[in-house]
């Protein structure tokens, strides 16, 4: 096979062996799982703008294809719709794509593909054409990009049938919920905090059981309120339940991690035990999936909360440039201003 030629193989491979854990950024753990990955699994390849002889703007993919050769780790043309149409012809041909949508505000024009083709083929197909396409998004702001350079667009994907959409909020969970996400049959849109991508965490590798893969954490407990968060907000939140502690204030963070499908059980069962809810998230406020989960909330857990469910979250306004982020993206005094309303509510 010359080294411009792919051929599907077999799903063949054995899992690297556990190491002892070590200090990563989220970009190491990253580059870290996609080696494994691709170490593993035949199958899989990786494309995007600027993933192969650069290895990507954030470097996610450094050191991929000299590894793994120009056949698998490979770029393509700054076309986001060409990329993820070549990526369900992959998948049709028995491969395992995982492209990279170079920012988030970049998938736009890759609607279509992501919509019509690669969240309906399976079900159009009667199963006969499943999709296995991780996409990889950078997401969120916090960067001081210009405009299309940072976006909050989970509940666009998530409102997609036959879609799954994960965020992972440390390291560790980039690392192995991405390890997990490739692992399925299924299309997953990958949302990977950018201003997370520099924050070193401890990080154990190899495979961990699926459980610990699926639904929400607890990232810290408490009992007198929940914060609901995803992504860049939960390092927020928890600096957020620091200050609150200070007041004696305890403040549960659960760490959504799978936007889709929500974990509506791990919802439930954290604000049964402290019975208010403030959901922090990035995109704007009206139609955001923070909606959805005080839905989820309100439905199972009525009887037992003693405030509506509080929403911190961005504006009703396109996500703004740099220089104005701060004033968009909720901040520590806002959350805690959500906490306080929830606090202090009383019927009647």
């Amino acid at each position: 096979m010359s080294e411009t030629t792919i051929a599907a193989p077999g799903r063949t491979g054995a899992d690297p062996e556990p190491a002892a854990p070590r200090q990563l950024s989220m970009q190491q753990a990253l580059n870290l799982a996609l080696a494994d990955i691709l170490a593993t699994d035949p199958a899989a390849v990786v494309l995007g703008e600027d993933v192969g002889t650069l290895g990507g703007v954030f470097r996610v993919t450094d050191g991929l294809q000299g590894r793994f050769g120009a056949a698998r780790v490979f770029d393509t043309p700054l076309a986001e719709s060409g990329i993820l149409g070549m990526s369900v012809g992959l998948a049709m041909a028995g491969f395992h794509p995982l492209p990279e949508v170079q920012f988030d505000g970049f998938a736009y024009p890759a609607v279509n593909q992501i919509v019509c083709q690669i969240g309906r083929m399976n079900y159009r197909s009667r199963g006969t054409l499943p999709m296995p396409i991780t996409l990889r998004v950078p997401s969120f702001g916090g960067i001081r990009a210009p405009e299309h350079h940072g976006e909050s667009l989970e509940a666009l994907f998530a409102h997609v049938p036959g879609l799954k959409v994960v965020s992972p909020s440390t390291p560790e969970e980039a690392y192995h919920l991405l390890r997990y996400a490739a692992a399925r049959p299924d299309p997953v849109i990958f949302m990977e905090p950018k201003s997370r991508y520099w924050q070193k965490g401890e990080v154990s590798t190899g495979r961990r059981g699926a459980d610990g893969d699926l639904g929400s954490r607890v990232a810290r407990p408490g009992k007198h309120v929940t914060l609901i968060a995803w992504g860049a907000m939960v390092a927020r939140c928890l600096q957020v339940a620091e200050l609150a502690a200070e007041d004696g204030i305890e403040v549960e963070v659960l760490d959504l991690r799978w936007l889709k499908p929500l974990d509506a059980e791990g919802l439930a069962a954290s604000v049964r035990r402290t019975r208010r809810a403030v959901v922090v998230h990035e995109a704007p406020l009206t139609s955001g999936l923070g909606a959805e989960v005080a839905a989820l909330v309100t439905e199972r857990c009525f009887d037992t909360l003693r405030a509506p469910v509080e929403r911190v979250t961005g504006f009703d306004v396109p996500y703004p440039s740099g220089d104005l982020e701060d004033e968009y993206i909720p901040n520590i005094d806002r959350i805690l201003f959500g906490i306080q309303r929830v606090l202090e509510y009383r019927r009647g």
